[in-house]
């Protein structure tokens, strides 16, 4: 008898494009059957990010943009929904657009149509995967160590470093219960920087942030942000870490406008690398080796630096047979198996909740 099919659908911080994955989860683990991508149409994209801020009309405009973003993850789906694994896909895991992440709140929004996807696509949909952790009163977020731990654990001690529009990182150490949680800023801040200053959608091998030194007051600047301080668990968003905060730090450090835009660049990108290095170092001494996952793992300038300042090798997920940019996907096809088997995954060690729980909700075909 053939395992059940889970699909994953992600489309992250960044707001690229979407990221499926179909995959089957058993005794062996994770098996990737076929992988995906549609990118997100300029449009859309451009209202999810205006939606990250209060506007006008905004609660009618998200219920638009949300349906818009549901038809994209259906086209993902479709292929293999109506293709010949349909009779085996038992569920879809789709995360959704977060335009609000406020845990201490009480709250996280992500936009999403999970009974118009049920319905496009005729197969049950597992969504709001991380209100039910912030009742418990967990963070909400990471939701991805519990799979990397499922996909990376080993006898020696490894971090799973994911670069996404945020960092956030998987601490997989001997003798101890997977713990992790947000670093701070990756991709989000230098895909903004730079659209803005050259109208590309991304800083491609990191070659702009690399024409330039970073400048030592306004890194200083940004790593006071109290947040960093904060002991984990704890994670964060486009709420805190937006142009609008970098423009504060800009004002008070260079309020003549002197400094150089690649020198931005690269002090956003030193600022990723430094953070995620303070986040590694008290468990330095347990990690054998760092695996990086996310759109970052294809920067070279971003993983050169960090390896600077970690005492660690680095190698990408690519080595350990794992697509980088589909880990994120493949988790979320994870989490919809582990609704439907009634396996908690919202885990206290890593959000902070008070007891563990199924995480998400079913609307069913």
């Amino acid at each position: 008898m053939k395992a059940p099919l889970f699909i994953g659908l992600m489309s992250g911080t960044s707001m690229d494009g979407v990221d499926a994955v179909l995959a089957s989860f058993g005794p062996q683990g994770a098996q990737i059957h076929q992988t995906h991508s549609l990118p997100m149409p300029a449009a859309l994209r451009d209202e999810l990010l205006a939606l990250q801020h209060p506007g006008h009309n905004e609660l009618a405009r998200a219920s638009v943009a949300a349906l818009q973003l549901t038809e994209l993850y259906a086209q993902a789906c479709l292929p293999w929904t109506q293709g010949p694994e349909k009779d085996l896909i038992r569920a879809i895991g789709v995360h959704g657009q977060t335009i609000r992440h406020a845990p201490d709140q009480g709250y996280t929004l992500q936009l999403n149509a999970p009974a118009l996807l049920a319905e496009r696509c005729a197969v049950d949909v597992i969504a709001d995967f991380r209100s039910r952790d912030i009742a418990a009163g967990g963070q909400g977020a990471p939701l991805v160590p519990i799979v990397h731990e499922a996909l990376f654990r080993h006898e020696h001690g490894r971090v799973i470093l994911n670069l996404g529009g945020i960092a956030n990182i998987s601490l997989l150490l001997p003798g101890c219960d997977v713990f992790g949680f947000d670093t701070g800023p990756a991709n989000m801040l230098l895909d903004a920087w730079v659209n803005k200053l050259e109208g590309q959608p991304y800083d491609k091998d990191g070659q702009w942030a690399n024409s330039a030194a970073s400048d030592p007051a306004l890194l200083a600047s940004l790593l006071s942000e109290s947040w960093f301080a904060l002991p984990a668990p704890k994670s964060t968003g486009r709420d805190l870490f937006n142009l609008g905060w970098l423009q504060e730090h800009l004002d008070r450090v260079d309020p003549k406008g002197e400094l150089q835009p690649a020198t931005v660049q690269s002090t956003l990108m030193d600022l990723t690398v430094h953070s995620v290095a303070q986040a590694i170092k008290p468990y330095a001494d347990q990690i054998q080796e760092l695996i990086v996952c996310g759109g970052g793992a294809a920067n070279p300038a971003m993983l050169t630096r960090l390896g600077d300042l970690v005492t660690m090798p680095i190698r990408s997920s690519a080595e350990l047979g794992m697509d980088p940019q589909s880990i994120e996907a493949l988790a979320f096809a994870w989490l919809a198996y582990a609704h439907i088997e009634r396996i908690p995954a919202g885990l206290p060690a890593v959000t902070g909740a008070r007891r563990a729980t199924v995480l998400g909700a079913c609307y069913p075909a």
